[in-house]
């Protein structure tokens, strides 16, 4: 099998964290084939990472998915819980994260240019974040971890969702809400030192420095090209 998975891509964050506090070794992580041509809609239709290549074509798409895939063909560290409610408090914090935090961070990533920012698309976008990190401060646990006083697909997807806030939101000139929230910062500053979430959090700052040097790029040929046809 392989994971179609990007650095700095939040979802494919969720699934690769996952898969490390498994011990899951038998899945290779690769950018897909054509991703950055535009070629890799022909093969999946959302065109979107992460993808799980189960070979033949066959494909699972969407990381919720294939996080409940993964749970269930690879039964060893259970990432859910040992009861029905014990389940439903991890995907309780785990939509929380990926509805509020990540979907929200994700669109509010392409407000970073001022000259064309929507100040209503940023306050939209920022509120619905500032609203999932209070709902956390209600539900996250105490100890360290999100739910159940171990690792769970809860902070699989917290790691990646508050990455972005941490590091993203600021961009937009929005105020960082984490630390207005006790729990939540307690929480952040603690996971960070779980060797799966860390090893998670250097692929995603690895992706993130590499994308600011690509808009840095492209921002110096723009301004190239400006120069030039301004002294034709």
């Amino acid at each position: 099998m392989k994971l179609y998975s990007g650095d700095l891509s939040p979802y494919s964050a969720k699934v690769r964290m996952q898969i490390y506090a498994k011990g899951i070794s038998d899945i290779e992580i690769t950018l897909p084939p054509g991703f950055m041509t535009g070629e890799f809609h022909k093969t999946s239709p959302l065109a979107r990472i992460p993808v799980l290549d189960l070979g033949n074509g066959d494909l699972i798409p969407e990381s919720e998915v294939i996080s409940e895939y993964l749970e269930e063909i690879y039964p060893q560290n259970p990432m859910l819980g040992s009861t029905p409610r014990e389940t439903a408090a991890i995907r309780t914090v785990s939509r929380i994260a990926d509805i509020y935090l990540m979907n929200n961070m994700f669109m509010l990533s392409g407000q970073g240019r001022a000259s064309t920012r929507s100040a209503d698309i940023v306050k939209l976008l920022s509120g619905q974040v500032i609203r999932g990190i209070k709902a956390l401060e209600h539900y996250i646990g105490t100890d360290g971890f999100a739910v159940s006083g171990r690792l769970t697909l809860a902070d699989c997807t917290l790691v990646p969702a508050l990455f972005l806030v941490e590091n993203v939101i600021g961009t937009v000139e929005v105020e960082n809400p984490i630390p207005a929230a006790p729990k939540v910062a307690a929480y952040w500053a603690a996971i960070q030192k779980n060797e799966h979430a860390a090893a998670t959090l250097v692929e995603l700052h690895r992706g993130l420095v590499e994308r600011r040097e690509l808009i840095a790029k492209m921002a110096a040929k723009e301004k190239a090209k400006a120069a030039e046809k301004a002294g034709a």
